[in-house]
């Protein structure tokens, strides 16, 4: 059966600005896909074009076997869409919202109202369904949500930064019915700009500067960028980073409590370099290697792409 989602060569402008630059890539049915990037690489707006809200200015994609670009409103009806605002109805109470969103979605009185009280129950939000929707906290408010915007049980889900402004509790809750939602069958994309939930994702997709740098799984993403970090001790944070920045086989030197953080590219042991470098300066105790992150290996693409000026 045909993916999901297919882009080919997908590009959009606001005018001179060139916000997504000629992106290609495959979501598989049922998988968890992260779109990942720091604010402005052009994450949002490439969600936006494949739910139909944004036209192309090139290349095209197909999303639940319909063009973005001639079916735009076949899309919008075979999906489900939650941005990174709070966006349903505030005056209206829980249950209020469900039953109105349930009714765009096209599902008819009686599906609704026991879709709603299924809903409900299985979202926790049973001793809620009364309360104000713009009373609720910001865990619960994107809960309801998640739950709007699913009601119709749709193949595809896209999630436009669904935890920005969520506390930590609420948002391993929030994956938590995602990985719930996926292995239900439900295809899902997650744009976000918190590296971390990217370990949560079962595919990745790196952009910045509106290009997509590069794709696969986290283990892949981190493997291909061949990085060593340590953490070292040292009586002098400060001088310390100030030898260590700038050596050729150093890819980011930060501070990290009272240690040093520090990343080689190349496979370079990074505490043996460490400790050649320091050796007459600030000096160097305890030091010791640990895996690198996701995070990791997005600033080590950044790196690579700010110094062959690849990104548009």
């Amino acid at each position: 059966m045909q993916d999901p989602v297919v882009v080919e060569g997908l590009s959009r402008r606001f005018g001179q600005l060139l916000a997504v630059h000629n992106v290609s890539f495959e979501v598989h049915r049922g998988e968890i896909f992260g779109m990942l990037g720091p604010n402005g690489a052009g994450k949002s707006t490439t969600l936006r074009m494949l739910c139909g809200i944004l036209d192309p200015s090139g290349g095209r994609a197909t999303v639940v076997g319909f063009d973005v670009a001639k079916e735009p409103e076949r899309v919008k009806q075979n999906i489900g869409y939650m941005t990174q605002r709070f966006s349903l109805y505030e005056d209206l109470t829980v249950e209020e919202n469900l039953r109105f969103y349930g009714g765009v979605y096209g599902l008819q009185r009686r599906e609704r109202s026991a879709r709603v009280a299924e809903e409900l129950e299985r979202s926790g939000l049973t001793d809620r369904r009364d309360q104000i929707s713009g009373t609720l906290s910001g865990g619960w408010k994107q809960r309801l949500a998640l739950v709007c915007a699913t009601i119709h049980r749709p193949p595809l889900l896209f999630l436009d930064e669904p935890t920005a402004g969520v506390d930590p509790v609420s948002r391993r809750e929030f994956w938590a019915r995602i990985h719930h939602i996926a292995a239900e069958g439900t295809t899902v994309i997650v744009t976000t700009h918190y590296m971390d939930e990217a370990e949560r994702c079962h595919r990745l997709g790196f952009m910045f500067r509106g290009a997509l740098l590069d794709i696969g799984t986290p283990t892949e993403v981190v493997e291909r960028r061949e990085i060593r970090i340590a953490l070292v001790l040292t009586p002098n944070v400060t001088g310390a980073i100030d030898l260590l920045r700038g050596h050729p086989a150093i890819d980011e030197v930060a501070p990290f409590g009272d240690r040093v953080r520090l990343a080689t590219r190349g496979g370079v042991d990074p505490i043996v370099l460490a400790r050649e470098l320091l050796a007459t300066g600030p000096g160097i105790g305890d030091a010791r290697e640990i895996p690198p992150n996701v995070e990791d290996a997005f600033v080590a693409m950044v790196h690579d792409e700010e110094r062959s000026g690849g990104v548009p």
